[in-house]
């Protein structure tokens, strides 16, 4: 798989990466399928996973933990989780159970997890605030990367980029979400240009984008981004992005442009529910 640099880390990954929300039974993957899953990915290079600890109540995390633990291979990996409460003392809580259930002493990379409006990012940014505990865990040396995800208002992010050197930032990135609040139009350059890595997710738009599986992963693998992450419920979905990303050639604009056309329909909020304001805090954890 093609290689591309994460920001100014120094540090290389696959276009392809994993995001561990689904390893969990609310999607139908049992533990021992979680497992394989996990250490299949690595096998093939995969090296980036990313979790939450809200995913179901910590099980992403648990299962990432457990498979790395049982075959060793920690070391292996860059974990990225996050915290989505909006305080130090809260956030630190997070961290502390977060790495219990991970079965680590660090993780790779910290992120305020889906900062939707600018009242959240100043609570982030208060006294007493998240972005405290993530710059005292890196001075701790509990977390290496602060980074920042988002799914609604590119503004929001582009505002945090301003404030604060983020090493990365988690947006969404189909081709969906380009034909609003698009990410890939507002965020996208500015991050590149403070050396930012930039991780996409929200690749297949909550399943919106799966009758166009392929074109859905080459447009975004085709982004300036340092990497996606997609999420993988079963052995199937893993082999068929594996296949995908080692295939992969860059659309043409004019081969992003005729997509977008076929999927401009997609465009509207029962699809593109994330984008809205009135998107209830922790739906974007389940679904």
């Amino acid at each position: 798989m093609e290689k591309r640099m994460f920001g100014r880390t120094g540090q290389q990954f696959p276009l392809l990466s994993f995001g561990a929300q689904r390893i969990v039974d609310e999607h139908n993957c049992t533990e021992d399928e979680a497992i394989a899953i996990v250490n299949r990915a690595i096998d093939e290079g995969i090296t980036y996973f990313d979790t939450a600890p809200s995913y179901s109540k910590g099980q992403s995390e648990e299962r990432l933990g457990k498979a790395l633990a049982l075959h060793g291979r920690r070391n292996d990996v860059w974990i990225a989780t996050k915290t989505n409460d909006r305080t130090r003392d809260g956030s630190l809580k997070l961290l502390e159970e977060s790495l219990k259930r991970l079965q680590t002493d660090h993780v790779e990379e910290w992120r305020l997890h889906n900062i939707m409006t600018m009242e959240e990012l100043d609570k982030c940014f208060a006294k007493g605030g998240a972005l405290e505990a993530l710059i005292e865990a890196k001075d701790q040396g509990l977390i290496k990367h602060i980074s920042i995800s988002g799914h609604t208002n590119p503004r929001v992010q582009l505002e945090a980029i301003d404030r604060y050197p983020f090493d990365s930032a988690l947006v969404a990135l189909s081709a969906a979400d380009h034909l609003v609040y698009s990410f890939a139009h507002e965020f996208l350059p500015k991050a590149n240009e403070k050396g930012i890595a930039v991780i996409g997710m929200k690749v297949m738009a909550l399943g919106k984008l799966a009758p166009w599986y392929e074109k859905a992963l080459q447009y975004t693998f085709s982004l300036p981004i340092s990497t996606a992450i997609v999420g993988m419920e079963s052995m199937e979905q893993l082999e068929q992005n594996l296949a995908i990303a080692k295939s992969f050639k860059p659309m043409t604009d004019l081969e992003q442009l005729s997509f977008l056309k076929e999927i401009m329909h997609l465009a509207n909020p029962d699809v593109l529910r994330w984008k809205s304001t009135d998107w209830v805090s922790g739906e974007w954890y389940v679904r």
